[in-house]
């Protein structure tokens, strides 16, 4: 690691650090998270795709870059900022030092600055626009106009950058890896036509659908776990491809940017309530709200991390959760069909509803919880105890 790293945000505020990883300039929406370990699967998140993600916690890296741990096929932020970053980890198992990680996906990052000073201007004047240069001769009124000319957070469609392409099998027993998926794309839908491939299963209620919004490894380990067939699809899946597979259930995913962007995609979803169970999560949550009538906002600086308390109804104790949105579902605009079940302890927002006559579920957090506390697992439990 050597040379000058800026950061640059859109209302002037200027950081300086040291540059690490890729020598690039990258802008996105710069965001923060609590989370005090789990920086690989904040990496390999879809939904941080379009962020600069500035980590809370001192050290990362220590532990390097081990592929079991990823949530996906490759990382997805534009920028990372971190108080230090590791150079050599300490784990033997490690494939790639934090370094060499984001240099071979051509990442920048900036260390060494001041990031408690950082989370709290961002806590103050909220997410916004930023630049992130490791190139070194840059002059800072430049990044500046940089990031002001970078696109809105607001009106951003980031699910088409991160879904995948053509459907294809998780199967028990299979680890979602590069690996893994490159093999089930290979050995499935590359080589057998959607939908024509699709063998009935053994167990007719061991099987769901997922649509990809920008999926999660951990959403489909907690599912292989409970000995389930996951047929996971592209987002533009037509609702009535969905149906005419009849699967047990079917799952929104998490994903990046606005759900406000997605008006097709809630079209969709919304030809499947009433007749099939649906569990929505993060953005599968926020477009179950849309589909129904609600309205979506942009919250000031978001809830990423793992450590989000969570308040449920009377039978619920507080749940400390995994979370990572931006956006959040109006409370205030549901429609008499939805019962809400959760909210978020620290501001009050909506963390889950549920439909009073038909299967439909939503929760704004990750059950999954990678990383993070495992106490809204259950929430897997209840949605497969009710797969038709």
């Amino acid at each position: 690691m050597a040379g000058e790293g800026w950061l640059v945000l859109e209302d002037g505020r200027i950081f300086k650090g040291r540059a690490f990883g890729a020598r690039t300039q990258r802008t996105g929406e710069i965001v923060f998270t609590t989370a005090m370990t789990g920086y690989e699967e904040v990496l390999t998140d879809p939904s941080f795709c379009g962020q600069i993600v500035v980590m809370t916690h001192p050290h990362i890296g220590n532990t390097g870059i081990v592929e079991r741990e990823h949530e996906s096929h490759r990382p997805w932020v534009e920028g990372f900022v971190v108080y230090e970053a590791t150079a050599v980890p300490s784990r033997p198992a490690s494939r790639w030092s934090l370094n060499a990680y984001l240099e071979r996906y051509q990442i920048p990052g900036v260390a060494e600055i001041d990031t408690r000073a950082l989370v709290r201007h961002i806590r103050q004047k909220g997410a916004m626009r930023a630049v992130i240069s490791t190139v070194g001769d840059e002059r800072a009124e430049n990044l500046l106009e940089i990031a002001r000319a970078a696109p809105s957070m607001i009106g951003a469609n980031l699910v088409d950058r991160v879904t995948t392409r053509e459907p294809y099998w998780a199967v028990p027993g299979g680890r979602p890896s590069v690996e893994w998926r490159a093999n089930l794309l290979t050995e499935t839908s590359r080589s057998i036509p959607w939908p024509s491939f699709l063998d009935p299963p053994m167990d007719p209620h061991g099987w769901v659908v997922i649509y990809d919004f920008g999926i999660k490894f951990g959403i489909l380990r907690s599912l292989l776990r409970r000995g389930l067939r996951v047929l996971v699809v592209p987002a533009e899946t037509p609702a009535s491809d969905v149906l005419e597979l009849a699967p047990p259930g079917v799952i929104l995913s998490n994903g990046p940017g606005d759900p406000g962007a997605l008006p097709h995609l809630a079209h969709e979803i919304r030809q499947l309530i009433g007749r099939i169970p649906l569990l929505g999560i993060c953005l599968g949550h926020q477009l179950l709200g849309v589909a129904t009538g609600a309205r979506t906002y942009k919250l000031l600086f978001g809830h990423r991390g793992a450590n989000q308390p969570v308040r449920g109804d009377a039978r619920d104790r507080v749940l400390i959760t995994t979370q990572n949105h931006g956006f959040a579902v109006d409370p205030e605009t549901l429609s008499d069909d939805l019962e809400p079940l959760y909210f978020h302890l620290n501001d009050g927002t909506l963390e889950g509803f549920r439909h009073r006559t038909a299967p439909v579920w939503a929760v704004q957090f990750h059950p999954e919880a990678s990383p993070g506390p495992h106490e809204a697992d259950r929430i897997f439990d209840e949605f497969v105890s009710n797969l038709s």
